[in-house]
């Protein structure tokens, strides 16, 4: 998996995203079990004490648990996942909008963009 970090946010924050991204994108599914924070720290090559950070966001916001025997798991929860991922399709959407409108499209020129998008894209 690629990690995609810049230096204007807290590495931990942009971990804690990409991984719930993976996540609500079904990387690793409900019940799956995820690598060690070692395993994943060295991948994105970070000291593991930003991950631990990271994975403990992903607690707290009810997308992981963990288990001192097993490791960590995703959620078996799909309502909590399924939450998550409508909650970042709605930021999305806000922040294009929001740039569409800078742009000075209206919300029927958005409309009929995306569908001749959809017809030749």
């Amino acid at each position: 998996m690629e990690w995609k970090l810049t230096d204007n946010r807290p590495i931990w924050m942009q971990l804690s995203e990409q991984l719930t991204r993976r996540i609500v994108a079904g990387q690793y599914p409900p019940g799956a079990k995820l690598p060690a924070v070692r395993e994943l720290a060295a991948d994105a090559g970070v000291n593991p004490n930003t991950m631990q950070r990271a994975l403990a966001q992903l607690e707290n916001d009810g997308l992981a648990v963990s288990n001192r025997t097993a490791g960590r798991m995703v959620t078996e929860d799909a309502a909590v996942i399924e939450a998550v991922r409508r909650e970042l399709a709605r930021k999305i959407t806000k922040e294009f909008l929001s740039a569409i409108a800078d742009l000075g499209y209206t919300r029927e020129d958005v409309l009929a963009l995306l569908k001749e998008e959809e017809e030749h894209g």
